[in-house]
């Protein structure tokens, strides 16, 4: 392992984890690997999605011992289907006090009453960012991304409650085609760089490094592929991030969606005429006879709410005011990322 401070900062940044394996912030702290070659399932059609997250979900509840986190969107709400009746779901509620923010908990209530499945509500405050923060990030050996904070409250509770797995409906956008916005037309290397990179570090980082061989790697004749770049560095990032909040809490992480992959090319034309997720939309289709199809949303976190008045970093890596215009998200990245410097000379 090397220690490149500048890299690993530009890295979380940009990718919001750190991408080189051999690199880490400090000797003091080594982050978490993850692996994501491992066997999956290969799909070629809705029956064999179907069929393959059906025996996933049985499996993981053949004993009573799993919980199911249950939001507004069709891929948890597929996993519903396959749960058994009484089985407990959890359904993550952002609270920001006087403000009314995304709340997905009315139509996971639904899902839950139809499928004959319990729902418990995990309520998140900015305390929760505060005192598990710390946490999360000692167990990473990295700075975390915003929804790890929830999933690791939910699996505080899922653990409490005394189940020893909880299954997410993770990695169903990144291997189906439901990163729509990503998908959307062929990229020019340096277009596909602006609209991927979460913070551009020349932006916020006084020391910085622009790193672009992720992107370089899947590009050809000066186009990237998109899904390609997304089914790997996308993909690791996001099991990583749940993966870090359910160890650290004790349990095992489930994710039915991300044990298979698309053994066939994926379906431009389909994803760009508005059919994203097409084989997924399929499968919730037959399970939901009589359901709309909802917008997507991202799982809920009132970051802009949350940041509103926060001034920026104060450390002396990030330019003054280099967060004025940016979004709830993206200030997220800044200010966890100087509370994990904080952590590392503590």
């Amino acid at each position: 392992m090397n220690v490149d401070k500048k890299y690993c900062m530009s890295s979380f940044l940009m990718f919001r984890t750190i991408v080189d394996d051999e690199k880490q912030f400090t000797e003091k702290i080594v982050p978490q690997k993850i692996d994501i070659n491992f066997n999956r399932v290969p799909i070629s059609s809705s029956d064999e999605l179907y069929l393959s997250l059906k025996n996933k979900v049985e499996q993981a509840c053949k004993d009573g011992k799993a919980a199911l986190a249950l939001s507004g969107g069709i891929d948890s709400a597929i996993l519903a289907k396959f749960m058994p009746k009484g089985s407990t779901v959890y359904t993550f509620k952002c609270i920001v006090p006087g403000i009314n923010v995304t709340d997905e908990t009315e139509m996971a209530a639904k899902y839950a009453q139809e499928c004959g499945l319990k729902q418990k509500i995990v309520e998140i405050y900015w305390d929760d960012i505060v005192n598990y923060a710390p946490i999360l990030m000692k167990h990473k050996g990295a700075p975390i991304h915003s929804i790890e904070i929830q999933i690791y409250k939910a699996s505080l509770q899922a653990k409490k409650d005394g189940f020893e797995r909880l299954i997410f409906g993770e990695n169903a956008d990144i291997i189906y085609g439901g990163m729509d916005g990503l998908l959307s037309k062929d990229w020019l290397i340096g277009e596909f760089i602006d609209r991927y990179s979460y913070v551009l570090p020349y932006k916020v980082l006084k020391n910085f490094e622009l790193i672009s061989e992720p992107f370089k790697k899947y590009t050809i004749d000066g186009k990237c592929d998109s899904y390609g770049f997304i089914n790997e560095y996308f993909r690791k990032e996001s099991l990583g991030s749940y993966c870090n909040a359910c160890e650290t809490a004790g349990i095992e992480f489930i994710g039915p969606f991300s044990e298979t992959y698309l053994s066939i090319p994926i379906n431009y034309e389909k994803i760009r005429n508005g059919e994203s997720k097409y084989l997924v939309r399929e499968v919730f289709r037959k399970l939901y006879k009589n359901t709309e199809i909802p917008v997507k949303t991202p799982m809920p976190r009132p970051t802009n709410e949350w940041f509103k008045n926060w001034k920026g970093p104060e450390r002396e890596e990030f330019y003054k005011h280099c967060t004025d215009n940016m979004s709830g998200d993206q200030k997220w990245l800044v200010y966890i990322l100087e509370q994990f410097l904080n952590l590392i000379e503590e």
